[in-house]
């Protein structure tokens, strides 16, 4: 790729605003930066136009009209869907960063697909939720092209607090599905310690203040115990895209002939609530699969 551009005339794309994407992109135009933005649905799209972005009609029209077009989509399948798109967008000199999660299979798809087309692609994966997206505190775990990287680094340092260049395609999505992974079992096994304290009648309150005492205070415990106590779901990672990353987790490690048992019978909690219907409830609504039916 050419040298980088002045910030003041680096055009960006971003594509997609649901909750991570919103806060993402926002940041970007409080930034400076000159935001084309497109959204499936319009009422996001607006709200960013009224704080200074542009809105594309399209999606090959808002790749066609930046330097480097940023994609947050909810699943391997709408990231898949959206880079075809994009692709009829896409020329040499352009790049596309995918910070969705998604596969490595798809990750290197998508790769594909933009290389194809004669842009340079890299996959930046994301870590941390709502919160970390508004206060611009994401790490970025990326793989691909290492000229792009370098280019978008003033983009992912006004989003993020960190990132990693891991090396080729498909390691910052393995990367991220390993934490992912870790970070659903976890929020499992809290759920079960607070259901479980509650059950037997202690105050809960001592329970959290006693965790946070201890090695196992991690950040999301305090952020999320106190509202998991008094049943209470405020979205920030919607369950169902928690569920999907340990799904794709086992089936990374199955082909890798690794068990986990733990991340295993994690999923099966989080596929109940789904089937409960609460899928669009933060992930800690985990907890409310424990509660007696009878």
């Amino acid at each position: 790729m050419a040298g980088p551009p002045e910030k003041q005339s680096l055009k960006v794309g971003f594509l997609g605003l649901g909750i991570m994407g919103l806060a993402m992109a926002r940041n970007l135009v409080k930034a400076g930066y000159h935001v084309t933005v497109w959204n499936r649905s319009l009422g996001k799209a607006k709200e960013l136009e009224q704080e200074g972005a542009s809105v594309a009609s399209s999606i090959a029209e808002c790749v066609a009209a930046n330097d480097i077009t940023l994609a947050m989509l909810a699943d391997p399948g709408a990231a898949l869907a959206v880079a075809k798109e994009a692709a009829k967008g896409i020329s040499k000199g352009k790049g596309y960063i995918d910070v969705s999660t998604v596969d490595p299979q798809t990750a290197k798809q998508i790769g594909q697909i933009m290389t194809e087309a004669g842009g340079t692609y890299l996959e930046a994966p994301v870590g941390g939720s709502k919160q970390p997206a508004e206060q611009g505190n994401l790490v970025f775990l990326c793989g691909g092209d290492k000229a792009l990287f370098d280019l978008s680094a003033p983009l992912l340092d006004v989003m993020g607090k960190a990132k990693f260049f891991l090396g080729e395609v498909g390691k910052g999505s393995q990367l991220k599905l390993v934490i992912n992974m870790m970070m659903g079992a976890i929020m499992a096994a809290n759920a079960e310690g607070i259901e479980l304290a509650q059950g037997l009648g202690l105050p809960v309150e001592s329970l959290i203040e006693v965790v946070n005492m201890g090695a196992m205070g991690t950040p999301m415990f305090k952020l999320k115990a106190p509202s998991m106590a008094e049943g209470k779901y405020p979205t920030a990672f919607p369950l169902k895209h928690a569920q999907k990353d340990v799904r794709l987790a086992l089936a990374a490690a199955q082909e890798q002939g690794i068990i986990l048992p733990v991340a295993s019978a994690a999923n099966d909690q989080y596929r109940k609530a789904i089937e409960e219907g609460l899928g669009d409830a933060d992930f800690s609504a985990v907890k409310e699969t424990l509660k007696s039916k009878a």
